[in-house]
């Protein structure tokens, strides 16, 4: 398959600075560059921040092409939940012409469900709450708020039991949409948890670590639609020296403290290297 078109975007907002961004086609999501060629044999690898590898020069994909030979066409979108590789038609192409897939647990929050609709692109983005939420929260005014996560937080702090009910029907969702991402792609696809807390930890509906929501249960619900379940625990005592795990970013930006430094994706790499190596060449 062939694909072309596409762009390059401003590092400085999409990745850190030395860190491209691209997109495929006519897709206007925005992935890590720099864009691959999709001409015969590679693997695509989906999902969120941690596979875009922001402030990391060699994100887990870049590794395990070093350690495979394999094509790894890094498909990672910062702040995408399964929403974004579902809505995009694009997407849909680029999956259906790769060998294998990598497909990282993204949280539970950035997805569009009964009670509030994201972006279809930033995902992160609080597009409006439903008529449900207005009626569970009918003090909060939804015009405030720009980002989920502040959505939530406003949530939690008006009303733990009502935040209950929330947390419960995105975690709903959450196992539908990502049975049906899964169910969409073509060919055999490995489920990469990739956090510095295990998913047996993420059971109470605080706002936590990414992927926000998402417990065992949940994950052991997809299990029978994927081939291989990796988990990769990479608690902050594991990043670089500093503690951070921040290799491209000498702003020493807030936000970028909490992402996963250089060790998690060493240790995703070395775990997935083996699978892929068993994908017939």
């Amino acid at each position: 398959m062939k694909m072309v078109g596409g762009m390059s975007y401003d590092s400085r907002r999409v990745g850190g600075p030395g860190i491209a961004g691209c997109s495929y086609g006519t897709s206007r999501l925005v992935f890590r560059g720099p864009r691959r060629n999709l001409e015969g044999r590679y693997i695509a690898a989906l999902g969120g921040t941690e596979t875009f590898g922001k402030f990391i020069a060699r994100p887990y994909p870049a590794l395990v092409e070093t350690a495979t030979g394999w094509r790894m066409v890094n498909l990672g979108c910062p702040q995408a939940g399964p929403d974004a590789f579902l809505r995009d038609p694009v997407m849909a192409e680029v999956c259906a012409g790769a060998t294998a897939h990598v497909v990282q647990v993204m949280g539970a929050a950035s997805l569009s469900n009964p009670y509030y609709a994201v972006h279809p692109r930033r995902n992160d983005r609080f597009l409006g709450p439903s008529a449900d939420l207005c009626a569970l929260y009918p003090e909060l005014d939804f015009a405030e708020f720009s980002f989920i996560r502040h959505v939530l937080g406003a949530l939690a702090e008006c009303g733990p039991r009502r935040f209950d009910r929330v947390v419960a029907e995105l975690r709903r969702t959450w196992v539908a949409r990502m049975k049906a991402l899964l169910a969409a792609l073509p060919a055999p696809a490995v489920l990469l948890w990739m956090s510095d807390r295990a998913p047996d930890s993420a059971g109470s509906t605080t706002l936590g670590r990414d992927p926000l929501f998402v417990d065992a249960t949940m994950l052991e619900a997809l299990r029978p639609d994927a081939t291989e379940v990796i988990t990769v625990v990479c608690p902050p005592s594991s990043r670089d020296e500093s503690g951070q795990g921040l290799i491209c970013d000498p702003l020493d930006r807030p936000a970028a403290r909490h992402l996963l430094g250089p060790a998690a994706h060493e240790v995703a790499a070395a775990a997935l290297a083996p699978i892929i190596e068993a994908v017939p060449a």
